[in-house]
């Protein structure tokens, strides 16, 4: 397990503490603690955005499939572009299966892709249809349509399609763990996917009285229960057979950190069963980072998980 230090260290000291105290007591009122950290991270993704000597080109709303939120948002510096063949990384937002958006408000969730731009990458970051209009797998068949569109297109926009990275958040780390690892998935799978990384993705479907998102996952996996297990990515998770990188807060939504550990150590205990040990997960941990703060810090000064991301799509 790979533990990173000195989190938040681009926050004033009286939000490193605001953070502390609300780490504790995270799960019991995630929507106002959601929003005090998505007001902390706004300046400061505000100012990297409008950074006039590192701006980067982005393509709004282009369609992969005939669905209003069948959408995606591209990020790609010119230089990054003419080159070509960077490496191509899709982020998939989150939202309680019920709600969200690629871009939350103007800046949240664009974060995540402009800084990968930065980095030189082709970075992808889709909106999906939501339930209960699109019940399960319509999230991970979303993900699949992106993917497709990505192969097709990414080549032109400087990106290699041998290299693309699936990036899921939450219920988008839900989507992409369903993507990758379902049976009932299994015909959708025609792009091929260099790595994934699941960010405090809900990887087991459940309603239990504490799960403050009980409602969205009974909206989007049904209401009978005996079908959650066959429907939850943990029961797949050994289908995987691409390297993966497992993302938890130390300050999670209910259960979210405990899900994490345990598809991490589900793949890691079936890759040495099937004698691919070298292609072990990777597990990180963020300390003093919550459930928000996990995505809504990504090109706000502090690179940490960043930095282990692109690490992880190098080697």
């Amino acid at each position: 397990m790979q533990v990173l230090q000195e989190p938040l260290g681009n926050l004033s000291a009286e939000l490193r503490q605001r953070f502390a105290q609300i780490g504790a007591v995270w799960g019991r009122d995630i929507n106002a603690h959601r929003d005090l950290v998505i007001n902390a991270y706004t300046p400061l993704v505000a100012a990297a955005a409008n950074d006039a000597a590192d701006r980067c080109e982005v393509r709004r709303d282009v369609p992969y499939g005939p669905h209003e939120r069948q959408r995606l948002d591209v990020f790609v510096h010119t230089a990054a572009r003419l080159t070509g063949h960077a490496d191509v990384v899709v982020f998939v937002h989150g939202g309680a299966f019920l709600r969200g958006s690629k871009s939350f408000n103007g800046l949240i969730y664009d974060n995540v892709s402009r800084w990968f731009a930065r980095q030189g990458c082709v970075a992808v970051n889709v909106e999906y249809r939501l339930a209960p209009d699109a019940p399960y797998p319509a999230g991970a068949e979303d993900v699949a349509a992106a993917l497709d569109w990505v192969r097709a297109h990414v080549a032109g926009l400087g990106g290699n399609p041998q290299r693309v990275f699936l990036v899921g958040h939450s219920a988008g780390g839900a989507h992409v763990a369903t993507y990758l690892a379902d049976p009932a998935l299994a015909a959708r799978r025609t792009t091929h996917v260099a790595g994934a990384v699941l960010i405090s993705a809900r990887v087991a479907a459940d309603v239990l009285p504490d799960n403050p998102n009980a409602a969205g996952v009974r909206a989007y996996f049904g209401d009978d229960t005996s079908l959650y297990a066959q429907r939850s990515p943990l029961t797949h998770a050994h289908h995987i057979d691409v390297p993966l990188m497992v993302v938890v807060a130390e300050y999670e939504n209910p259960y979210l950190d405990a899900y994490g550990a345990a598809f991490f150590e589900r793949i890691a205990q079936a890759r040495q069963r099937t004698g691919r040990p070298a292609q072990a997960p990777r597990f990180v941990q963020m300390l003093r980072h919550n459930h928000t703060s996990v995505v809504a810090h990504f090109d706000s000064g502090e690179t940490l998980l960043g930095n282990a991301m692109l690490d992880f799509f190098r080697a």
